[in-house]
């Protein structure tokens, strides 16, 4: 069973910065891409960023380019997003996703696990 679990939420001002990681466990992360989605209250989740089970690719949303980037450390089997210059419009409960595909996925409806979520709440 894999499990993963968020951590780095939290309460932060507008330009700030914060590094979100997710744990996995169960199996070993070279087998998942992986991505982060995220869901502001009365939203639907969407995209953040992904990263394919090889880790040369990475693809970010529009909204977040240039200012969040996704890595991982599988020999921690870990991964990571890195959020800087943050604006309110980026809080949010944020998700981890693994997926079972090559390249990994936008969609949520195409992820195979999810985490819990962490918050991440950014004041003007």
């Amino acid at each position: 069973q894999v499990h993963l679990v968020e951590s780095g939420g939290g309460l932060v001002q507008a330009g700030g910065s914060l590094r979100l990681s997710c744990a996995l466990s169960g199996r070993t992360l070279s087998f998942y891409a992986m991505g982060w989605f995220r869901q502001a209250p009365g939203k639907e989740r969407e995209f953040v960023a992904r990263l394919s089970r090889s880790g040369l690719a990475t693809w970010h949303a529009d909204s977040v380019k240039g200012r969040f980037t996704i890595s991982r450390e599988n020999a921690e089997n870990t991964v990571y997003l890195q959020m800087t210059d943050l604006k309110p419009d980026d809080t949010a409960v944020y998700y981890c996703a693994a997926d079972e595909s090559t390249f990994g996925s936008s969609q949520p409806d195409d992820i195979d696990y999810w985490g819990k979520g962490t918050l991440v709440t950014v004041s003007s």
